[in-house]
């Protein structure tokens, strides 16, 4: 007799996903070449196996249960685990990893991300890349979590994880500004913080999965624009929907240009420290994609290039 063990199969899981992301039972047979009696019933079986309802029946669209979010979001999680499992296994056999997943923290320069990838390729190693755009601690969360293999762009504030190395990147200082046209573009300096509160501030959303996450610069009572990436912050300030601290290299040529206003304020200036971060152990070293970077990351230009935006080129 079969057993949900028997059900619950990478390529079921893998279907299942594929169903959450087309929207519907039509859509993902299309993408999967199934014909759709075929996977309604592949999903039937798995409910068998499982004594669950997946999907709600009544709804037109392929709506999840509680049960069947849960089953997503673990499968997910399995998903991942036989990745790495593989990836591991990989690297032992050839010293290569299969995949490297980079995390990368919004405020770090994409242009020079995708300069180093291109340099990576053409090595024609056998590994590929995966990069995830995160945001303040989600950074360091990905790579607790085993979910990256390297960080860029996390605090200093990781001492005491097991088998997790960091090194400095460089420091970033922050300048508080705004568009010509805010109210407090013409408000008396510096900025006190009761006047600032009374303004809506641009706030970069962070991406870690559990906890209540981070932010800086924001009042207790204030009235905040989430965006999802520090150059999305930038076009916000821009056009005068919000105020807020943005890198200086990033906001330099605007304040040249006057498109944007820098106004001190009676905050201190943040400096924003910034680090990388992998794991390794004696057990098991970085492979030979992951020494690569680490070997990039050692280079003065490299750091530098990586943290000095201009303009928007994030």
């Amino acid at each position: 007799m079969q057993s949900a063990r028997d059900y619950l199969t990478p390529d079921t899981l893998s279907m299942l996903q594929t169903i959450a992301e087309q929207g519907s039972f039509a859509a993902a047979a299309r993408a999967l070449k199934l014909v759709p009696s075929t996977l309604t019933y592949r999903v039937r079986q798995i409910e068998e196996a499982l004594d669950v309802l997946l999907y709600d029946r009544n709804s037109r669209q392929a709506k999840l249960t509680p049960a069947g979010t849960e089953l997503l979001r673990e499968g997910a999680r399995l998903l991942e685990d036989i990745d790495a499992v593989a990836n591991r296994v990989k690297r032992v056999a050839t010293g290569w990893e299969s995949q490297l997943t980079i995390a990368l923290d919004t405020i770090i320069v994409r242009s020079t991300i995708m300069d180093l990838c291109e340099h990576f390729f053409s090595l024609s190693p056998p590994t590929r890349l995966r990069l995830r755009d995160e945001a303040l601690s989600g950074t360091m969360g990905c790579l607790i979590a085993g979910q990256a293999d390297l960080a860029i762009g996390v605090g200093p504030d990781v001492q005491g994880q097991t088998g997790i190395h960091i090194k400095a990147l460089g420091s970033v200082p922050f300048v508080f500004a705004v568009a010509p046209g805010h109210p407090l573009a013409a408000a008396p300096e510096p900025l006190s913080s009761a006047m600032m509160q009374r303004h809506r501030a641009v706030a970069v959303a962070d991406s870690v999965q559990r906890g209540s996450g981070m932010s800086f610069g924001l009042f207790q009572g204030q009235e905040v624009f989430t965006v999802g990436s520090m150059n999305a912050k930038l076009d916000a300030q821009l056009r005068g929907m919000g105020s807020g601290n943005l890198p200086l290299p990033m906001a330099a040529p605007h304040l040249a240009s006057g498109r944007l206003v820098a106004k001190r304020t009676e905050q201190a200036v943040r400096q924003a420290h910034i680090h990388y971060a992998w794991r390794s152990t004696k057990a098991a070293p970085p492979g030979r994609a992951l020494q690569w970077w680490l070997d990039q990351l050692e280079s003065d230009a490299t750091r530098k290039a990586l943290l000095a935006s201009q303009g928007g080129a994030q």
